[in-house]
């Protein structure tokens, strides 16, 4: 049957869907709210689809066997309920704003390529001097005395090379500068 077609008794199908809105809207609604925890955006939703299946199912109303359609919405409307909760459960639980507002933000792969590429050519604007000392204890992660004894040159100049190398850094690279500290 669709919706507007004639029915045997004269009436449309249309009107008929409005009148059970009207006679049983806000009953479905109060137990389908109480069902769905208070949450009137999916209680309005089952609403809807209760009256839809009574709108698939027009025989179910003219039914001479009871003086009510109540019954038979009510018992629809909380079959649909336990099916959607049902459906819920089984799905993994949807995050909230607050939840992701307060997620740990971590970096994504281009973000990083990006800042390696940034600091790649930051250091090609250093000394070869400060440049080599920059990369043995930063990059390569050698002791002061190490990088000395690699390079030939006291630990006083090595830490005296990587304090300029980086503050140069901190020029070069502003935004980078409190990663630099």
């Amino acid at each position: 049957m669709t919706a507007g077609s004639t029915l045997t008794n004269g009436t449309t199908a249309e009107h008929e869907l409005a009148a059970l809105q009207r006679e049983h809207g806000r009953p479905l609604f109060a137990l389908l709210l109480r069902l769905c925890d208070g949450d009137r955006q999916r209680a309005e939703d089952l609403v809807q689809e209760t009256l839809v299946r009574a709108w698939q199912h027009p025989e179910a109303l003219r039914a001479d066997d009871f003086d009510s359609v109540r019954p038979w919405l009510m018992t629809v409307a909380r079959r649909l309920a336990i099916d959607a909760r049902r459906a819920r459960q089984a799905r993994p639980a949807e995050v909230g704003d607050a939840v992701l507002e307060s997620a740990r933000v971590i970096s994504d792969h281009a973000e990083r390529a990006a800042a390696m590429l940034d600091v790649r050519q930051a250091v090609k604007t250093l000394t070869p001097q400060h440049r080599e000392v920059l990369v043995l204890v930063y990059f390569q992660g050698a002791s002061v005395a190490e990088a000395a004894a690699a390079l030939g040159i006291p630990p006083g100049t090595v830490k005296s090379r990587a304090y300029y190398a980086l503050r140069a850094l901190r020029r070069v690279l502003p935004g980078y500068a409190t990663d630099l500290r």
